[in-house]
């Protein structure tokens, strides 16, 4: 159990992992969430992988979330009869819904979109291939847009295409959305992310077809869109965990932006008890390299330091030659990171706000506490988890040890900063038995050392969720 890192690494599978060796060793290297990435691969191989992460954690005595993406509404140009073009400055060019998928050209190209034309007008800029191709609309006639180039350069098939400043109206769940939302659902996965998710109730659909197909994976909110940035309180409301996807989000928004918009991102996630993921071209040179850029480490680093509980890595483990040692480094650079955020970065989010519940209020004395006294661990009897989630809010170098039956909760909870699943049933009614039996898994873990003092939080119930209401500070003996 690597107590020494607190942020936690989110990792995506496909091809270059699919080796049971490299599956393992991602996982030894540090891995805590896996990503299906549901843009790609059938069925059966996003099952298969299910079904090595799993064993690979059991090999391994480890707990591993597993996270699906939903592919969203991306919104894509057809194909060109060469197979790629090249698009000079000034030079006219066309998008046409009604064009031959396969017929593009240096003049014109299809758009897989069919409602492109209702939600551009002219005076509006498009980007295509990650805003490295910028269009400026000049008019729309019925299934064609007519442009001028503004930045040339090369255009391959089936590029993604954004609308600067947002307003594209596809909803976020599409028809094969939903298929794969049951299939996450037969799989069990822990998270449920859902791609260009515009406001509320964009998570609230996702959140009812998870349910009708009994479904339990936690909500996770893409945020890659204008309008979600206009609408992240009422988002953030309603899921439980938030993706800063900076790929699409720098496109609509201008890479100008993008670290200040990650920061707000961070700091209000955090202020509102949720979880935040940082993603996208985290470390991209090691799709090709063994080590990263440094300009890779300190991108990383800042998400660390702005309190991100997790970081991600997409094609550098998916398709990269290197996915171990993406994960290796991964965890080193943020290693490196938190010895320089703590200490001088001791805070309280929220620290003028009411709190909503008695379990918040149980978590934030706790950290409080922790945070000035000599403690060794935090340890939270929990049944669903929140308890933890509430303490992880605030930063500190305290590690936070869920103690659960649930594997649900174990595999859950991997994606809080600083919090790290133990399994446990409570057998015992009296707490002399119940301290005990703490103490000895503790000791037996390697976790704390014999006359340390440990916080322990719990319920007068045990076995109800929601019924954490007191806190304890104990000294750790053996009986």
């Amino acid at each position: 159990m690597d107590t020494l890192r607190r942020t936690k690494i989110v990792a995506t599978l496909g091809p270059a992992t699919d080796e049971p060796d490299v599956m393992a060793g991602m996982v030894r290297a540090g891995l805590d969430v896996a990503r299906l990435n549901f843009s790609h691969g059938t069925r059966e191989q996003q099952a298969r992988r299910v079904q090595l992460l799993r064993q690979a954690a059991r090999d391994s005595n480890r707990y591993v979330g597993i996270l699906a993406d939903l592919a969203g509404p991306k919104i894509r140009i057809e194909s060109f009869r060469e197979g790629r073009v090249q698009l000079a400055e000034g030079a006219p060019f066309a998008l046409d819904t009604a064009l031959d998928p396969a017929a593009g050209n240096v003049c014109e190209v299809g758009c897989a979109y069919t409602d492109l034309p209702a939600d551009v007008h002219s005076g509006d800029t498009l980007l295509l291939s990650d805003g490295q191709i910028v269009l400026e609309v000049e008019k729309v006639a019925g299934t064609r847009i007519s442009c001028v180039v503004r930045a040339g350069g090369e255009l391959s098939n089936r590029k993604g295409l954004n609308r600067q400043g947002g307003g594209i109206s596809a909803p976020a769940l599409t028809d094969k959305d939903l298929e794969d939302l049951r299939l996450a659902a037969e799989l069990g996965v822990d998270y449920l992310a859902v791609s260009f998710a515009r406001d509320a109730d964009d998570m609230r659909q996702a959140q009812s077809e998870l349910r009708r197909w009994r479904g339990e994976a936690r909500v996770v909110a893409k945020i890659e869109r204008h309008e979600a940035l206009d609408n992240l309180a009422g988002i953030l409301a309603v899921s439980d965990a938030v993706m800063v996807a900076r790929g699409d989000l720098g496109v609509e928004m201008g890479y100008a932006e993008l670290t200040g918009l990650q920061k707000t991102i961070i700091h209000q996630s955090l202020a509102r008890n949720r979880v935040v993921i940082t993603a996208t071209q985290m470390m991209e040179s090691m799709i090709q390299s063994p080590i990263p850029t440094r300009a890779e480490v300190s991108d990383v680093a800042n998400a660390v330091l702005d309190g991100t509980d997790a970081v991600m890595l997409s094609a550098e483990t998916a398709a990269g030659r290197y996915p171990v040692k993406a994960v290796q480094a991964m965890a080193e650079v943020i290693r490196g990171a938190e010895k320089y955020q703590l200490g001088t970065q001791r805070s309280i989010v929220r620290a003028e706000e009411d709190f909503s519940n008695t379990e918040e209020a149980i978590a934030r004395a706790v950290m409080y506490t922790a945070n000035h006294m000599r403690v060794r661990a935090v340890v939270a009897l929990t049944e669903s988890g929140m308890t933890p989630l509430w303490m992880s809010r605030i930063r500190s170098d305290m590690p936070i040890y869920a103690f659960t039956r649930h594997e649900n909760t174990r595999r859950r909870v991997t994606l809080y900063r600083g919090v790290y699943a133990v399994p446990f049933d409570i057998v015992h009614q009296d707490t002399h038995s119940l301290y005990s039996a703490i103490f000895d898994r503790l000791l037996e873990l390697g976790l704390v050392d014999l006359n340390d003092l440990v916080i322990l939080t719990k319920g007068e119930l045990s076995g109800v969720s929601g019924g954490t209401n007191s806190m304890q500070i104990l000294r750790v003996i053996q009986h």
